[in-house]
């Protein structure tokens, strides 16, 4: 199924890997059977696959018809009256031509939570590398960079009333720019505190998170304090009460 579909979109496996985040080593292994992909991998397969064929590898990552339904509700009625290849699921970042007709795209909600100010986040100095729990559907034009986008969840208060314990986040790693940040929801990293979220601001020389419940105290970005700025935060979902 791999060695098809990259022949279906001629690319050679360099060019191939290049799509998935992967190595031409890895996708020959992959070919041969040497190693089966990651659930990550499959999930950017089935991107690149397009119906039907991306049910096989999102199935592969342990995914559903039914896990989309449940994230979009609508859906599940227009595919009763739609033939299913006018709802692909594809990275819309990602190079060469992408079908006229796409509508949404998948994005892997990762098994790591980002702790606000006051609670201890995951310990994870990048989300590369980070397994996968789902995947999302989102609209297309909510996904700038879809290649690069994520999902995470969030423990704590310190951000509300905007965004409250458990929400989900979309976070964006492509953008890290801290002068195109300021006044912008982030997930930085520190070695003791893990991931976190807050607002980022900028004052003269002076960095800051900022969260957005007073009860809680800001942390200024120093020497001392030696955090990375992972990704930007394009939107949240969360239940109703």
């Amino acid at each position: 199924m791999i060695s098809a579909l990259r022949d279906r979109l001629s690319l050679n496996q360099t060019a191939f890997g290049q799509e998935l985040h992967s190595s031409a080593m890895a996708v020959s292994r992959w070919e041969r059977g040497a190693q089966e992909p990651p659930a990550h991998s499959y999930i950017d397969l089935g991107n690149l696959a397009g119906d039907p064929g991306c049910w096989y590898f999102w199935g592969r990552a342990g995914l559903t018809a039914e896990d989309l339904m449940r994230v979009i509700p609508k859906l599940r009625s227009r595919l009763r009256h739609a033939k299913l290849h006018n709802f692909q699921i594809v990275r819309a970042g990602t190079s060469g031509k992408q079908p006229l007709n796409s509508k949404l795209v998948a994005i892997p909600l990762l098994d790591v939570v980002a702790g606000a100010q006051g609670e201890k986040g995951d310990d994870v100095p990048g989300l590369d590398d980070a397994p996968v729990e789902s995947m999302i559907a989102a609209p297309k034009d909510w996904c700038p960079n879809p290649t690069a986008t994520n999902c995470v969840r969030v423990r704590g208060n310190s951000m509300n009333p905007i965004i409250y314990d458990g929400y989900i986040l979309a976070v964006d790693s492509s953008q890290t720019n801290r002068a195109k940040l300021n006044g912008k929801i982030v997930i930085a990293w520190h070695k003791d505190v893990g991931l976190t979220v807050s607002r980022y601001r900028r004052y003269d020389h002076t960095e800051v998170l900022h969260p957005e419940n007073r009860d809680y105290a800001s942390i200024t970005l120093d020497r001392k304090h030696d955090w990375k700025i992972l990704a930007k935060v394009l939107w949240w979902i969360g239940k109703a009460d």
